[in-house]
Order: C-alpha cells, then sequence, then structure tokens
C-alpha cells in the first residue's frame, strides 16, 4: 500500500506533520465496534453484530475530547450522558452501513484508494498550514509529502485503512441518493427561498389588551377537554428539590477581563505579530490553534451569526476587533475571499473564571457537601460556604432544569435511584453535582413517576390552556376588527393606537431564516411574502402569538445570479438532499433492526 500511495506522487520534501489527524481515523468493523472479548464484555448487539464495552469507551473518549476541544474543557455529567448516547448511535451506525455494505457487496479497490489519497485529501489534511500556499491548500505540497520519507510506513497505512473504509462508504451513500434529482424550477424555489426577503410593519395582538380581565372555566369544560386529549396528558418523572449552589459561571467581571485582553492581543497583532503564533499560544480551539488558527475554507453562512457577518465585513487581512459569540471573543483574520467563500483564521478566548478561583469553588463544594450529609444538614452547609439556597425545586423529565446551575438530568435521575430504596419520611442528600452554572447539591422532598395523568393531576394545566384558548379567542375577534378597519381606509398605526398596540418592524429576513419574532415557516412568514405590498393580512396564528402583517418592502432573488452559479448551487443543493436520504435511509436501518442495548444493566446507569 506504501507503495499505492507514493507511486506518482512527486518529488522528496521533508517537512512535520502534525498527528492530530490520526485521532478521528475510522478504522474497520472488527477493531473499533467488536472489539476482543465473550458475552460478558457485550453491551448491546446490531443484528447480532456485538458492541464491546472497549469499543463503546473508545469511541466515548473521543466525543469527549471534541467536546473539550469545543467548549471550556470540562463536561459535566449533563453532557457526559448526552456523549454515551451519541457514541452509542455512532456504533449503531457504523454496523448498519457495515451490514449494508456487506449486503449490497461494496468493495474498493488498490487503484480507488491511489486516486483518493493523491488528489482527495482527507478534510484535516488540507487545513495543515504545512499544505497551503497563501492560506489555500496546495495539492502539490501534499503530493510531495506522500513521496517523501516523512510519510512513515505507519502514517500511509493508517490512511489506506481510512480510504478502506470511507470510499465504500461514500460508495453506499451515492446509492442510497441516487434518486436525488432537482428540475430548474425546483432549484430555482429553492434559491429563491433562501434569498429572496420581506421587511414587514407588524401588530402583536396582546392578549392583556385585547382579552383583559379573568376568563371562567367550569368544571364540565375541563372533563370534556381531559377526555379529548387524554393522551396527551402523560406524566413525567418529577421529583420536588431543596437546593444549595455554588455558581461556577463567569460573569460581566471575567466578561471584561477577556475583553480586555483581547484588545490588547489584537493591537500587538496589528503592529505585525505573529498570527499563528499567537493562535497556537493562546486560543482556546484547539483543533484550530494547533494550525495557526486555520479555519480553511468557509461558506457564507456557515459559521455563527456574529462571527459569519464579520467575516463578510472585515477587509482581507486586516485584524478584525473581539468578535463575541457564545464561545467567548474571537479575533479574526481573513486571509482570501471570493464569491460566497473565505479562508479565516481565528484567536478564540473564552470567558471563564480561572483555574484558581475555580479550585476555591471545588474546596467550598466539598465542604458544602460534608456538612450537608451530616446531622447539621442541607442549610446548615449553605450558610457555612456561602451557598445560595432555593426550597420547592421541580425538575422533571419535561424541564430538567434548575436556575443558576443548568442542566439537572443527573440530579433527576438520582432522585429516581433514590425513590426506589427509600421509605417514608426519608429525604436523602445527595454528593455534589455538577451543571453548566454552577456545582450544587440536592435534598430530595418528593418524587413521583412517568405514568398517565389522572383529571386531577392534569386539571391546573387543563385550566391554562382553556383560559388561554379563551383569551386567544376574544383577542382574534378584536384582530378581526382591525384588519376590517384598515382595509376600510385607517392605517394600522390609527387601528393599533386605538386599542393601546404599537406597530413594529421585523426585516429583512427570508423564508427559510429563523424568525425571532414569528418563528420559522409560519403562517405569518407566508404572509410576509405572499401579502401584496403595502396590504394587511387577515389574523395569523403562531407558536409565539397572533399578528396582523402588512409588507413594506421585498427584494427578489437574482435571475441573472442564480444563471450565473446555478451549477455550484446545484451541486450544495443535491449534496444536503443526498444527506438528507442517507440520514432517512439509517433511520429506516435502526427501525428495521433488531438492536439490543444492554447499557444501563452494564454500566449501572439509573
Amino acid at each position: 500500500m506504501m507503495q499505492i500511495i507514493r507511486s506518482n506522487a512527486g518529488k522528496f520534501m521533508t517537512i512535520l506533520i502534525v498527528g492530530g489527524f490520526l485521532g478521528w481515523m475510522v478504522y474497520g468493523l472488527g477493531m473499533e465496534v467488536t472489539g476482543s472479548g465473550g458475552s460478558r464484555n457485550e453491551l448491546g448487539s446490531v443484528n447480532g453484530t456485538p458492541i464491546t464495552a472497549e469499543a463503546f469507551q473508545r469511541r466515548v473518549q473521543e466525543r469527549e475530547q471534541q467536546e473539550r476541544s469545543q467548549g471550556t474543557g470540562k463536561i459535566t455529567a449533563e453532557q457526559e450522558r448526552e456523549i454515551q448516547d451519541q457514541a452509542w448511535d455512532d456504533l449503531v451506525a457504523q454496523i448498519l452501513t457495515q451490514q449494508e455494505l456487506s449486503r449490497r457487496g461494496i468493495r474498493v479497490t488498490d487503484d480507488e484508494i491511489r486516486y483518493a489519497a493523491l488528489n482527495i485529501p482527507a478534510p484535516a489534511y488540507q487545513q495543515q498550514e504545512v499544505f497551503q500556499t497563501n492560506g489555500r491548500f496546495d495539492i502539490a505540497k501534499y503530493r510531495q509529502y506522500l513521496a517523501s520519507p516523512s510519510a512513515s510506513d505507519e502514517v500511509l497505512s493508517q490512511l489506506e485503512q481510512y480510504y478502506r473504509t470511507v470510499i465504500p462508504e461514500s460508495k453506499l451513500q451515492e446509492q442510497i441518493s441516487a434518486g436525488v434529482w432537482l428540475s430548474d424550477a425546483q432549484l430555482w424555489r429553492m434559491y429563491r427561498d433562501r434569498t429572496e426577503t420581506a421587511t414587514v410593519e407588524y401588530v402583536s395582538l396582546d392578549l392583556s389588551r385585547l382579552s383583559p380581565g379573568s376568563v371562567q372555566v367550569s368544571d364540565a369544560e375541563i372533563r370534556d377537554w381531559f377526555g379529548e386529549h387524554k393522551d396527551e396528558f402523560k406524566r413525567p418523572r418529577t421529583a420536588r428539590f431543596t437546593v444549595a449552589y455554588l455558581p461556577t459561571a463567569s460573569g460581566e467581571r471575567e466578561r471584561a477581563a477577556v475583553l480586555a485582553h483581547a484588545q490588547e492581543l489584537r493591537a500587538q497583532l496589528a503592529a505585525g505579530g505573529d498570527f499563528a503564533a499567537a493562535a497556537r499560544a493562546e486560543s482556546s480551539d484547539t483543533g484550530s490553534a494547533r494550525q495557526g488558527g486555520n479555519l480553511g475554507t468557509v461558506r457564507r453562512g456557515q459559521m455563527v451569526a456574529a462571527f459569519d457577518s464579520a467575516i463578510w465585513a472585515l477587509p482581507v487581512n486586516e485584524i478584525s476587533q473581539p468578535v463575541l459569540t457564545q464561545f467567548g471573543y474571537h479575533l479574526l483574520q481573513v486571509t482570501a475571499r471570493g464569491g460566497d467563500t473565505a479562508v479565516v483564521r481565528h484567536i478564540l478566548l473564552p470567558i471563564k473564571k480561572s483555574d484558581a478561583e475555580l479550585e476555591t469553588i471545588d474546596a467550598r463544594s466539598d465542604s458544602l457537601e460534608k456538612i450537608a450529609q451530616s446531622s447539621a444538614g442541607l442549610e446548615a452547609g449553605a450558610r457555612s460556604v456561602g451557598a445560595v439556597l432555593r426550597q420547592g425545586i421541580t425538575v422533571s423529565d419535561d424541564l430538567p432544569y434548575i436556575n443558576g446551575v443548568g442542566g439537572a438530568m443527573e440530579a433527576l435521575n438520582w432522585a429516581a435511584g433514590e425513590a426506589r430504596t427509600a421509605t417514608d419520611g426519608d429525604h436523602p442528600v445527595s454528593d455534589v453535582m455538577e451543571g453548566e452554572l454552577g456545582l450544587y447539591i440536592v435534598r430530595l422532598e418528593s418524587y413521583l413517576g412517568k405514568g398517565p395523568m389522572t383529571l386531577a393531576e392534569a386539571t391546573p394545566t387543563i385550566r391554562e390552556q382553556i383560559i388561554l384558548k379563551k383569551k386567544r379567542d376574544r383577542a382574534r375577534a378584536e384582530g378581526v376588527r382591525m384588519v376590517a378597519e384598515v382595509r376600510g381606509g385607517k392605517t394600522l398605526q390609527q387601528a393599533a393606537a386605538a386599542r393601546a398596540l404599537t406597530v413594529q418592524t421585523a426585516g429583512p429576513f427570508t423564508r427559510l431564516d429563523p424568525n425571532r419574532v414569528f418563528g420559522q415557516a409560519s403562517e405569518a412568514v407566508g404572509a410576509a411574502f405572499g401579502v401584496p405590498i403595502t396590504q394587511v393580512s387577515g389574523v395569523v396564528e403562531t407558536t409565539a402569538g397572533l399578528f396582523i402583517v402588512r409588507p413594506v418592502a421585498r427584494t427578489a432573488a437574482s435571475a441573472s445570479e442564480f444563471a450565473r452559479n446555478k451549477a455550484q448551487i446545484r451541486q450544495a443543493v443535491t449534496q444536503q438532499l443526498r444527506q438528507q436520504a442517507v440520514q432517512r435511509w439509517l433511520e429506516s436501518a435502526k427501525r428495521a433492526a433488531k438492536i439490543r442495548d444492554n447499557r444501563d444493566r452494564m454500566l449501572g446507569r439509573a
């Protein structure tokens, strides 16, 4: 295989390759999923193919490494449970894929491996700085490396295994999605939906103004509602706690300190400092930091909103001002840009408490746990360490969250386990748990397992739903009168002001944008693009409320731009549709498969 990849690869070149690529390569099914050991080592199986504990733990560790590189480095119990579920899904999908490859007789040849290795480099190689020229991947440099002694036999062997895995999977994806086809008319509609924009004036029909006062709900109405919607009233697992917590999340002080450091670092870079060296030393995005901050080529709309806006506003080769996202402050540099793509590198400075502060909080949490689990009790422990104490906190499967703590599924799972062994009058106290926002301890006050609700349990929810419906009906009737007034000659502002309502503006937005006012793909968005300009819609209802919409401006999709870029647009849309087709196949295969999952029993999970 070493000769297969090296042949025709070019002349000798001595360089050092960062080894991070090898950490995520997919190995063969026999090694990765089935592992070794007998049935006692099996966590489950897919159509008879076992998933071993070793394979599962390897995949969990890979997922954990990815999570730490993208976040603060710490993983909460909630995140750990999600990671374990993702790792399990990964292995199930891998087995189903391998079984389908075998069923269809899909194979890979040496010639296919040679071509792919020389012409279709793995994504991680394309991001390596040593393989780039002027910020863009240089295939000649990559081929020179493959032909050189620097590409060890071990690396080339692992490359072979990589392509022996991904090429058959690519063939399978092609077969599964072979029916994906778009006419020019369909492609135009999809392009139009993504690019055409609307700006509207709107009035939100405020229930408190249009339907004030109390609403009477009779017992008969509640019984009728319960009978008609009985299947909707399922009781989730629900626990009531007393909670003591120590906040670990950063605040304004930490944000200001990171911003000041980002501004200082920017000044150094703008004065000629080495961006790549600064990224390797400072950036918490470890994946790109190893590459000098290089993110490679990104497409418009691919990144989070603030980051994406900065990419397209920033002059090429300039250093941005600090850009705030949910991940922290970024310093960006666009090294090349053309059309809807740009070559970008960045430095990420996360906003978090210092290690010393977190160590102090850890020590306080240890004291809290010791006192809370003693005869002194939780209240005394909270007073002793200055923890926040809150009583009567309800956590359920529907809302597994505690304000000031974050996700609290760990506490709910703990409560479920304690409830199985507790006797009447017991109020057990947990060990310290970790949420995204704080360390916390809970005392279990009560617990209800999941099951169908009784009428008495459902009554408070039903009463709220009936009240909301009646108030909405009143507001809708008043909205219908408003629409009639506007269509009869009044302005929207006049009709709104007469009812102490305000006219607001939203947009521009596309049909597909997540809409903070109306919600995505709602009746209100349809009105924004369907109602003639300056005319008003009827009363439209969305999950966000009731609205009257008046379009005031639209920008049409550019037919000339579409014609000029049709090939690229078709390629991008077709790829997206093919991915959706593969995902549908995978979900169907999962439903049809015989999957045995013994993780709860084998791992002792609640």
